[in-house]
């Protein structure tokens, strides 16, 4: 008797890329303005003293897989002393704005004389339950590394998301500049992309990329 074996490969869904060249308001939850910046078309937002601001980018829900974008972040008009140009992204974020995932850039702080500046220049957070300020004291150092940034200079931004595990890689780099091995709001989390910025900051924004896995 002749057996014959039939090998069954489970299917692989293929992954999703979605664009917005930053160059228009369309599909932005907040109205920013288009501007040119240091030789590029790009979305401008500012943010008052006290306040962040959550610009939700209308696409595919996104749970796993990659994000790309170009940003450049510093202190804006009457902003005090603790302003550092704060700007990032922030992934699966829900409806109203209320709970996501954030990785930002201090920009004022990777060239600062403090070392210790300096090590604050990268930063994750998850909102609302895990701001920056119960991270530093409950965990010093672990979600806060190095980056070399620039006020105002355009930083090329790759975010990894896989899991409860997420990678920051800042102008390219091969291996991350920051990593998350438990995002906060857990592995199965979905949701939408977000520009951030955050109190007193002058940010652009170009050339979002978006792939789910």
């Amino acid at each position: 008797m002749r057996c014959t074996w039939i090998l069954l490969l489970p299917l692989l869904a293929s992954a999703e890329t979605w664009t917005h060249a930053l160059t228009s308001t369309g599909g932005l939850s907040a109205k920013g303005e288009v501007v040119s910046h240091k030789g590029r078309k790009a979305m401008r937002l500012a943010a008052e003293p006290g306040a962040d601001q959550v610009v939700r980018v209308s696409g595919p829900a996104f749970g796993d897989g990659t994000i790309e974008v170009d940003m450049t972040g510093e202190p804006g008009a009457g902003a005090g002393e603790a302003a550092r140009g704060f700007v990032g992204l922030a992934f699966r974020v829900n409806e109203d704005a209320s709970k996501y995932e954030l990785f930002y850039l201090r920009p004022t702080n990777g060239r600062a004389e403090d070392q210790v500046r300096r090590n604050h220049s990268l930063q994750y957070v998850s909102h609302p339950d895990f701001p920056w300020p119960r991270l530093r004291k409950e965990f010093p150092e672990k979600y806060e590394s190095y980056a070399d940034l620039a006020p105002g200079e355009w930083t090329r931004v790759k975010i990894t998301v896989k899991g409860d595990k997420a990678r920051l890689y800042v102008n390219g780099v091969e291996q991350p500049s920051l990593m998350v091995n438990d995002l906060k709001l857990g592995a199965g989390a979905k949701g939408g992309i977000a520009l951030w910025i955050g109190p007193g900051t002058l940010a652009h924004f170009s050339n979002l990329r978006v792939t789910t896995d």
